[in-house]
């Protein structure tokens, strides 16, 4: 059973920082790309990062470049660094993972299988 837990989300001021984990059991981590989403409310899922298997390759959404890092470790997990927080930041935070392994991290939510429970960032001004 795969099984996906995020922790690390909390109530931060604007500017301000938090780190984001993800564990994953239930697959070879190692096999795997991985993706972060959010979700606001009343706002669709929306594509925040992801990282390859292979950890070479990440990608992220124009909101959050310059300020969010994501990185792996295939043994422990997947962080997501999230600096220069913004009140708009604010959202339910979910990782995520694909079908199969070594498949290419996409953008598209329905690409991914595999879901945490989230993890609740507010950012206040």
């Amino acid at each position: 059973q795969v099984q996906l837990e995020e922790s690390g989300g909390g109530l931060v001021q604007s500017g301000g920082s938090l780190r984001l984990s993800c564990s994953v059991s239930g697959r070879a981590l190692v096999e795997y790309s991985m993706a972060w989403f959010r979700q606001a409310p009343d706002k669709e899922r929306e594509f925040v990062a992801s990282i390859s298997w292979s950890g070479s390759t990440t990608e992220y959404a124009d909101f959050v470049k310059g300020r969010f890092t994501v990185s792996r470790d295939d043994v422990k997990g997947v962080w997501l660094q999230m600096d220069s927080l913004k009140p708009e930041d604010t959202a339910v935070y979910f990782c995520a993972l694909p079908p199969s392994a070594y498949s290419a991290h996409e953008r598209d939510p329905s690409s991914y299988t595999y879901w945490g429970q989230g993890t609740q960032v507010t950012v206040t001004t």
